[in-house]
């Protein structure tokens, strides 16, 4: 802004002023700023002796027409009353800043800054005042953006349970509450720290990498918290063009549940869900691994690993006696006799139902071997007691050793199965080592596949049913078919006996082709019969859902018997969905679009993430029998049984609860509105005749009043917090 001297065109000699006032307007036109100064007249009033163009056209006038006019007149008569305050400070000598909104003469909307200053004579009287005027709308709008930017990133940072860190070329400037949790630190502690002090050592290289290539893609490290642990996060930061300097803002995602997840994830996959033990798909990874190290050593001596199938004599009987929970406390008692007599570096598995392996390495020689087993033998042969029961069952034993038997794990396995077999041949309770003609008994499983081939090729399979019921009325809503195998030998077998061997020959597809076909056939029939039909579910393995066009497969099937959709239900496991793959969504998709019902089975058995219950249309939940048969007198399974039946209702999915076996179990079940129920204590497996009847209006009436007799909801053990309760 020009000086008093030059600010006023009439300052000095008229004839030194006539000759300035060219460059004075010049230079005071081209600043950018609005120029004006001000006399005061007679009356005390402010009089405009000088303003530039900018002045003149932001306040309506132009450089001649200005002049001579009050500050009022100028300023108009609506802006008066809040600019006079500052005028008045003004002429009191003071120098005065504010901003103030200000409307254009043509209507618009500005944000100026006014500094107005006294102009003093050489005696130090007040003569005036100058305005300086600059126009910030600009400036304003981009802070107050900033401003509203930085509010709502802190609001956001406060209720957002992930940790935000800001930081200035390396050093901390700001973090949230999540940061300080995740760290341990106050923030005041935080804030001037470099973040190199919370980084993982081993994590330092990759986060300096990032931040120097201004990477922006989600990765992991480890921030180190105040106790010393690390903490695992998946990192996703940003630079902020805006601020001075490297200013970044770093989003850290605690993956400590993830990995925690993961882990369990793991364990399941490779573990026994019921006695904890490692299952077949470990066993045969750390037996290859252990062969494989035992080739390499090529050690002397003679016997450098044994492997013993163990499998439990009679142990049908006592599901068929005392119940599947009994049962299951057998395995796991003996899964713990197991433990306790192998040593601590040797394998302990269960294979599934009541085979077990064990494998020894480097034992003291056949002798070594013999002494283990005979101490297996013992163990697992000691009573033990089930509430009131006593029971003693003794297991066979099936030896193989390495390098004497087999030289590979599959060998190995085959061999001491091959004895186990002769064990039990031999009056059971007994142990036997492999000997050479035992691999005849390799040419029975081979008979078996032939057997199962020609089963196949004739059709020798027959489907029953067990029927599902609504729990809060008893009324028939669904049947479940179960297939069997007509063997010629052996009689009726189920689905355990071969479904296995089907799977790993290659031989499932064929046998889900004719269960899917029989089904619809054996619907139509029923509806032909004049009977009122209910939805039939039909169980999918992963490998045909994945090796098979279901979907075209079942609407040829559907067509060509007559049925409609809605009285078909496809059964997948939990398994089935712990890949999820784009394909397995379009299928599933394109099977409900077809009008299928699409059902999970032995649900909570596998571990996935729940995500596939959001992605996947699937209607129904079975419960697996596991979480069933102890229940309601085990409160995990309580607790685990009412999670998931509140889940599925949250979701709108129904709930089927398999293995319900006695009406306090139906009772319970339905009392937490679990939706349908199937088991031993509504019906076991019928065939198609039994059905004729259970369907007819007689037979479907008896039922639901068999059902409606259940007793009410007794008195269960209440569920612990965090055990599934509210």
């Amino acid at each position: 802004m020009a000086g008093p001297e030059t600010a006023c065109p009439h300052a000095g000699s008229p004839a030194h002023a006539t000759a300035q006032e060219p460059l004075l307007r010049l230079m005071a036109d081209a600043v950018p700023a609005w120029m004006a100064s001000y006399e005061t007249n007679g009356a005390g009033m402010l009089v405009c002796r000088f303003a530039n163009a900018s002045y003149a056209q932001y306040n309506g006038q132009d450089t001649a027409s200005i002049v001579g006019l009050t500050a009022r007149q100028v300023v108009g008569e609506d802006a008066w009353p809040v600019i006079a305050p500052q005028v008045a400070r003004c002429l009191q000598g003071e120098k005065v800043n504010y901003q103030r909104e200000h409307t254009l003469p043509g209507g618009g909307q500005r944000t100026i800054e006014v500094n107005l200053l006294p102009h003093l004579d050489s005696a130090g009287l007040q003569q005036g005042a100058f305005v300086l005027i600059n126009d910030i709308t600009e400036h304003w709008q981009a802070e107050n953006a900033l401003r509203l930017s930085e509010e709502r990133m802190r609001k956001f940072s406060e209720v957002t349970s992930e940790a935000i860190l800001f930081h200035r070329d390396g050093a901390i400037v700001d973090g949230n509450d999540a940061l300080q949790r995740l760290l341990g630190y106050p923030l005041a502690d935080l804030l001037g720290q470099h973040t190199w002090r919370f980084v993982a050592p081993r994590y330092r290289g990759l986060v300096a990498d990032h931040v120097h290539r201004n990477i922006e893609y989600a990765y992991e490290a480890a921030m180190l918290h105040r106790d010393g642990y690390e903490v695992p996060v998946e990192v996703i930061a940003r630079t902020l063009p805006q601020q001075a300097g490297k200013y970044r803002v770093a989003v850290l995602h605690d993956l400590r549940a993830h990995k925690a997840a993961q882990l369990r994830e793991s364990h399941l996959a490779l573990h026994d869900a019921l006695t904890q033990l490692p299952n077949r798909r470990h066993l045969l990874e750390w037996l290859h691994t252990t062969v494989a190290a035992a080739q390499q050593a090529r050690t002397l001596v003679p016997v450098q690993l044994a492997v013993l199938l163990l499998d439990l004599d009679h142990f049908k009987a006592v599901n068929d006696s005392l119940g599947h929970a009994a049962g299951d406390a057998v395995l796991c008692t003996v899964a713990g006799r197991l433990r306790e007599n192998v040593p601590a570096h040797d394998m302990v598995a269960r294979l599934g139902g009541d085979q077990f392996a064990v494998v020894v390495t480097a034992p003291e020689g056949r002798q070594g071997v013999e002494t283990l087993a005979d101490g297996l033998l013992a163990a697992v042969s000691q009573r033990m007691t089930l509430g009131e029961t006593v029971l003693s069952l003794s297991p066979s034993i099936g030896i193989s050793l390495y390098p004497h038997d087999g030289h590979d794990a599959a060998a190995l396995l085959r061999y001491a199965d091959a004895a186990l077999y002769q064990a039990k041949d031999r009056g059971r309770g007994n142990r036997q080592f492999f000997e050479p003609d035992m691999a005849v008994e390799a040419l029975e499983e081979l008979l078996q596949e032939h057997l199962l081939r020609e089963a196949i090729a004739e059709g020798s399979f027959v489907l029953h049913y067990q029927p599902q019921v609504r729990l809060s009325d008893g009324a028939l809503v669904g049947l479940e078919a179960l297939v069997r195998w007509q063997h010629p030998e052996r009689g009726l077998v189920g689905p355990d006996a071969f479904i296995g061997m089907a799977e790993s020959r290659g031989l499932i597809a064929p046998i889900g082709r004719w269960v899917l076909q029989e089904t619809c056939r054996q619907i139509k029939a029923w509806q032909d019969a004049g009977l009122t039909v209910v939805p039939v579910a039909v169980n999918l393995s992963a490998l045909e859902f994945r090796q098979r066009d279901m979907v075209t497969e079942i609407a040829d099937v559907l067509q060509r018997n007559g049925v409609a959709p809605q009285w078909l239900e496809i059964e997948l496991t939990e398994s089935t969905l712990m890949h999820p793959s784009a394909t397995a969504h379009e299928t599933l998709q394109a099977l409900k679009a077809l009008g299928v019902g699409l059902s999970i089975d032995d649900f909570g058995t596998g571990y996935s993430s729940l995500s596939y219950l959001k992605r996947y249309p699937v209607d129904k939940l079975k419960i697996d029998r596991s979480f069933v048969t102890d229940a309601p007198g085990d409160t995990e399974d309580v607790a685990i049984v009412t999670a998931i039946v509140q889940m599925a209702r949250s979701l709108g999915l129904k709930t089927v609860a398999e293995g319900a076996e006695t009406p306090l179990q139906m009772a319970w079940l339905r009392g937490l509105g679990c939706t349908l129920a199937q088991g031993y204590c509504i019906a076991r497996p019928l065939d198609a005749a039994q059905v004729h009847d259970w369907l007819a209006p007689a037979g479907a009436a008896a039922a639901e009043a068999q059902v409606s007799q259940v007793p009410q909801v007794p008195q269960v053990p209440q569920v612990a917090p965090g055990l599934g309760g509210n």
